[in-house]
């Protein structure tokens, strides 16, 4: 499972919205494999090395190309990829150029989703749930090493181990709620909190986190 970033002309504002993305979403490409579909782009081989040298100026790490010309890839670019399987679009408002997609391969149509996202078992390690549409909630656990982005509110009716990003596209008034706490980062509106910051005060409880005003507040649950 990668993600793909589809840049579009005219790519100085495309590339704003890409920062508009990481701005409202901290952490949100870090340590994802990611895709650049440049077919759109066509672009020439210095084009193509702005480009890549863009994505890393971003840390955002580039693991293969889609639709770049053959001749314009030198031996030091990512390589060509193609034949995934794609899994739909995904469109955050208000930066909507930033088309990012939950696929390995170039994405298609998809059907609108629903506003509310209900997975019955548990999100394995590795795993990512993007969802901007709306909630998420989760039945089981959500795995060490794994992650839910939201553009709503986020309910993890088991263990929360892994990385929690709600308000995903500007929500201020999103929260993340789970029966056990033991978080890796949790995150609401570009607002964030690693396990560092946390420390253990919370660690196995059934806990509640929110904004108020430009602070990350956690409260444990009854």
């Amino acid at each position: 499972m990668a993600l793909v970033l589809a840049p579009e002309v005219p790519l100085r504002d495309w590339l704003e919205d890409l920062d508009a993305v990481s701005e409202r979403s901290p952490g949100f490409f870090t340590g994802r494999p990611i895709i650049a579909d440049v077919s759109s782009l066509k672009p020439s081989k210095s084009e193509l090395k702005f480009l890549l040298a863009a994505f890393k100026m971003r840390n955002i790490r580039i693991i293969g190309l889609e639709g770049a010309a053959p001749e314009n890839v030198d031996a030091d670019m990512p390589p060509q990829i193609n034949g995934g399987k794609p899994t739909g679009e995904i469109d955050v408002p208000d930066a909507a150029n930033a088309a990012v997609a939950a696929t390995a391969a170039p994405f298609g149509d998809a059907p609108v989703p629903e506003k509310s996202l209900l997975i019955e078992g548990s999100v394995r390690s590795g795993q990512s749930i993007l969802h901007p549409e709306g909630d998420v909630t989760v039945l089981g656990s959500v795995a060490s090493g794994s992650e839910i982005v939201a553009g709503g509110s986020i309910h993890v009716y088991g263990s929360l181990r892994g990385r929690a990003i709600a308000g995903c596209t500007g929500n201020g008034r999103a929260r993340i709620f789970c029966r056990k706490f033991e978080a890796e980062l949790i995150a609401i509106d570009g607002l964030y909190k690693t396990a560092d910051d946390l420390g253990g005060k919370f660690l196995g409880q059934p806990v509640q986190v929110n904004l108020d005003g430009d602070s990350i507040i956690l409260k444990t649950m009854d």
